[in-house]
């Protein structure tokens, strides 16, 4: 007779329990998640799910399901144990050579669209790309623009280039460096767009941010020594009219504001969040 386990059901019950026990989830986001993890283990979607719920779950799929459950328990976000992320209406391959893309980043690029007329040729850059969300979601959805999107990571720019590829934004160019020595042969752009590291040292808040690089979360000078060389280069690399938009910590926006000033950039500048927070700032090179 062949071995069978525990209904899907009860499987689906226990890990709501252990996810709320162990992640503070609330009794809707612990039911989702596991229904999500149990879909990854059976390779099956949610109306299939429903439908099997009372049926026993083999042994082997039961295995597969406690092992992702597991590193779900140890705080491992979805997004790596689905190997994708949704941004902007678009999937994202992600892995943990890069941080999973946050509906905050949307807004920048969001401010990015509505800065340029639509239509206008440009030259724009996305400074850390990451998974590359910025700069492929920027090239599908203005394709007269040139879009450029370094990184100082090897592995996250491989990560990158193949969201490109399987998006269709074939047209972007990628660089390997720190910042501005990426682009050093590249002149002037229309705009420039960076999410860079921001967290201080030693954040509380880090705890829960174990399994993505602490290279592209965390920051010197209390997370403010990556946003300060960006803008202290921007005046050289920007064109007349062009513009800086940085995303930042919820508390660092006046910061932010002073430093595009001193860099003597015009049209200074601060967006909300969705949570009303300031998130983005950003600066325009003025003629004098």
């Amino acid at each position: 007779m062949e071995e069978t386990g525990p209904s899907l059901s009860w499987l689906l019950q226990d890990a709501a329990r252990q996810l709320r026990a162990a992640l503070g989830l609330e009794n809707p986001e612990a039911r989702l998640e596991a229904r999500l993890l149990a879909g990854l283990a059976l390779g099956q979607g949610s109306a299939w799910l429903i439908a099997h719920e009372r049926e026993p779950v083999s042994p082997q799929a039961s295995a597969g399901f406690a092992a992702l459950l597991g590193r779900r328990l140890a705080g491992e976000p979805i997004a790596y144990l689905r190997g994708e992320k949704e941004f902007f209406g678009r999937s994202f391959v992600v892995n943990r050579a890069v941080l999973v893309p946050r509906p905050e980043t949307e807004l920048l690029v969001e401010t990015a669209l509505a800065t340029l007329p639509a239509g206008q040729v440009a030259r724009v850059l996305d400074l850390g790309t990451g998974s590359g969300a910025i700069a492929v979601t920027l090239a599908l959805e203005c394709p007269e623009w040139e879009v450029y999107a370094t990184d100082l990571s090897p592995t996250a720019l491989e990560v990158a280039q193949h969201n490109a590829r399987r998006l269709g934004a074939d047209r972007v160019r990628f660089a390997h460096g720190a910042w501005w020595k990426a682009v050093e042969d590249v002149k002037f752009f229309d705009m420039v767009l960076s999410n860079p590291p921001y967290v201080a040292e030693g954040d509380p808040h880090l705890g829960a941010l174990a399994f993505e690089p602490s290279g592209a979360l965390v920051a010197p000078d209390e997370g403010r020594a990556d946003l300060a060389s960006i803008i202290r280069g921007a005046p050289l690399r920007l064109a007349n009219g062009g513009w800086l938009w940085l995303e930042h910590g919820c508390g660092q926006g006046a910061w932010c504001r002073q430093e595009l000033l001193a860099a003597g950039l015009g049209n200074v500048q601060t967006k909300l969040d969705y949570a009303g927070l300031e998130r983005v700032s950003g600066g325009q090179k003025v003629s004098k």
